[in-house]
């Protein structure tokens, strides 16, 4: 992974407080505030998140910064969507989180999402011709949501229909995930 200076950008990372995938959401928010990034974690309450480690077991406890409902996502530079099946199910039906997927794609930001992650993107109806990835069991979903191809590589940046999205499939491809944040951050 090369290292850049993402000083100066601003990351918003949506969760739920309990479910999200705990590497899925600790490494890059840490990665990318190693190499200057402001990241800004909301999630549905103020109260701490409960991540798990293979959707199960418990993992660490992380306080968000804010919630969904008072952030204004307008001032950040990319929306981070960690995976995690019980958080990414719960999440695509938070009104807010797709209210706030839809403001990022309307305004050509970039958005990266990993595992389940993109089931929020279905939700709101925001993958007509683009090529991505995910965890393997959302191929169907994402196909039917309009994408253009669903391919099992370990990450993909796609630029059509507008907006950039940086897309993984399993925590074992983080390293590939944060490093396409890295890219498209720097490249904007």
């Amino acid at each position: 992974m090369v290292e850049t200076s993402l000083n100066g950008r601003r990351v918003l990372a949506l969760v739920t407080n309990y479910g999200v995938e705990q590497d899925e959401l600790v490494v890059p928010v840490k990665k990318l505030k190693e190499q200057g990034a402001d990241v800004t974690i909301a999630a549905q309450s103020s109260d701490a998140v409960q991540t798990l480690v293979g959707d199960k077991d418990p993992g660490q406890n992380v306080d968000p910064d804010t919630t969904i409902e008072a952030v204004d996502a307008d001032g950040y530079d990319l929306l981070l969507l960690p995976g995690g099946t019980l958080n990414a199910d719960t999440l695509r039906l938070d009104e807010k989180a797709v209210a706030t997927a839809k403001a990022f794609v309307a305004s050509g930001r970039p958005i990266a999402a990993i595992c389940h992650g993109p089931w929020l993107l279905v939700e709101a109806d925001v993958l007509d011709g683009k090529t991505l990835t995910s965890y393997p069991s959302l191929k169907t979903d994402i196909k039917n949501a309009g994408a253009k191809a669903w391919v099992d590589e370990p990450v993909v940046r796609c630029t059509a229909s507008g907006f950039t999205l940086i897309t993984s499939r399993t925590p074992k491809d983080l390293d590939d995930f944060v490093g396409g944040i890295g890219e498209t951050l720097t490249a904007a």
